[in-house]
């Protein structure tokens, strides 16, 4: 995709928080994109501002990540936050130490000098801070521009290369920074001249006419899931093509109750040419006593390839797939020596395997998920597609917790079915990012009537996010989750107990495996 206006470079160092600063400053409608810290500046394309974000890394520890400044400073004005502050301030001559004790929390930053940096900001700001070293003297010709109580060079400023270089040892990315998108504003707009351009319509069109010139009059076959990535792809391709697209929609036995052919149905009504396919038993019969997570999951991949192949097949003249891959996705694929390490196997991302013949089409690769959601809407795609809850790709296989059979996967179908019904008629529903059952490998006693049951626990799961990278768990009333499990224990035999999950991402996961 060509930004004539100018493209935002982060390079990731390996900070938990960069994919915070990536939708910080898309929040300010600037596009931008994470690089891996080693990225050759040379390869940068159009750069028109350069972040560099912080790490678990010490600018004096033996795994110090290095990159040229002064290469980067020839192309755009650079901002050091945390790490990027304190390894600018060592490269150029300071001294970087280790804090007398770890600053962590929030902070207030004061500016010590006028700068473009701090225009519209409180003399004394709310900052948060997150780091074990500091930078206790600053290079010569560089300036202070902003101190805390804590530390007396808070942010600086160096004006000697080609373009500015900022530096600031808080996080302007995360909440606790009040007027942290007043500073990134202002280093990028006022400092650099990037226009706030980047907008769900912009990149429609955008998008639009680059599948046009990349795919021709080239036929493309996406497989599509029902999930609001799948679908705004489909729809940005369909819009773009028309009937060059051909999708598949493939019933691999672990969906929600009912879902094969309601989205079927779905998609019908949206004009789409949405090929089913039922094939169920091929997977079930796969995952059959499975426990292994990514066993699961390796196994519906291989059996979708499988699938998908055979039907592939049976078309002519397909010379283009696509996915709906998401930028997390791409983020993890490509980050080196730490970044965004990989948590579990998902989509592929970047390739595919050899024996496919096909090129790949992502026109969605650069979203985050809530952008992904704005631009559905920006398409006029109905509310039940857009702010659809979240399922994972290999549906309810892991959300059955241990061995995979028909029966539990039915049990759970029914106890899934139950919960989010309940949650759409009480009004809950759109206000929870994400909900689901999971069925555990736990049978416990319980009675029911004049009887003793020995049956299996379910637990609830609800979350809000904004794109499932941390979330906190839903409060939902008391009265809803009794009343969601009266029905789940009468209603599905084989369950007699329910739990409610409390725990938040991180330390925990939104998924159970």
């Amino acid at each position: 995709m060509i930004h004539e206006s100018g493209i935002v470079h982060i390079l990731d160092f390996g900070s938990q928080y960069t994919q915070l600063i990536a939708r910080r400053i898309r929040e300010l409608n600037i596009f931008c994109e994470i690089r891996p810290y080693n990225t050759d500046p040379g390869s940068l394309k159009n750069p028109k501002a350069i972040v560099l974000s912080g790490s678990p890394s010490s600018v004096n520890g033996e795994c110090r990540l290095d990159v040229d400044i002064k290469a980067l400073a020839k192309l755009a004005p650079v901002l050091g936050i945390c790490y990027g502050a304190q390894y600018i301030a060592d490269i150029y001559g300071g001294h970087v130490a280790k804090a007398e004790k770890r600053e962590y929390g929030k902070a207030w930053i004061h500016a010590t000098k006028e700068s473009p940096l701090f225009h519209g900001v409180s003399s004394s700001s709310q900052v948060w801070m997150s780091h074990a070293d500091t930078i206790l003297i600053l290079p010569d010709e560089f300036e202070i521009i902003g101190n805390t109580d804590s530390i007396p060079i808070g942010a600086f400023t160096y004006t000697r290369e080609t373009h500015p270089i900022y530096g600031i040892q808080f996080h302007p990315e995360v909440t606790h920074s009040l007027e942290g998108s007043t500073i990134l504003k202002n280093f990028l707009v006022d400092i650099c001249g990037c226009t706030q351009d980047w907008t769900p319509d912009s990149f429609i069109e955008e998008t639009i006419d680059e599948i046009r010139e990349t795919v021709g009059d080239q036929k493309v076959l996406l497989g599509i899931s029902g999930g609001v990535d799948s679908t705004v792809a489909a729809m940005l391709i369909h819009r773009a093509i028309g009937d060059q697209l051909t999708s598949f929609f493939i019933n691999n036995g672990v969906l929600r109750k009912n879902e094969y052919s309601e989205v079927l149905t779905n998609y019908k009504n949206l004009g789409l040419n949405v090929n089913g396919i039922n094939a169920s038993d091929q997977f079930l019969d796969g995952l059959e006593g499975i426990s292994d997570p990514e066993q699961k999951r390796k196994i519906i991949g291989k059996t979708f390839i499988d699938v998908f192949l055979a039907e592939a097949n049976k078309l002519a003249d397909i010379q283009w797939l696509a996915q709906g891959t998401i930028y997390p996705d791409v983020i993890e694929s490509v980050s080196v020596n730490g970044p965004s390490a990989t948590i579990k196997s998902h989509h592929n991302v970047g390739g595919l395997p050899d024996y496919l013949h096909l090129k790949l089409l992502e026109p969605l690769r650069m979203l985050f998920k809530d952008e992904v959601r704005k631009v559905g809407f920006a398409l006029g795609l109905p509310s039940r597609f857009v702010e659809r809850h979240p399922f994972p790709g290999p549906g309810l296989a892991i959300r059955v917790l241990g061995e995979i059979s028909r029966e539990k996967v039915k049990l759970c179908q029914e106890a899934d079915y139950i919960y989010l019904s309940l949650l759409k008629k009480h009004g809950w529903y759109d206000r929870i990012w994400q909900a689901g059952a999971i069925l555990l490998p736990v049978r416990s006693v319980g009675v029911m009537g004049d009887e003793r049951t020995y049956e299996y626990t379910c637990a609830l799961r609800a979350v809000n996010s904004k794109d499932g990278m941390t979330a906190e768990w839903t409060v939902i009333p008391y009265e809803l989750l009794a009343e969601i499990s009266n029905e789940i224990i009468n209603s599905v035999k084989g369950i007699n107990r329910v739990v409610y999950d409390i725990s938040t991402k991180p330390p925990a996961t939104i998924e159970w495996e």
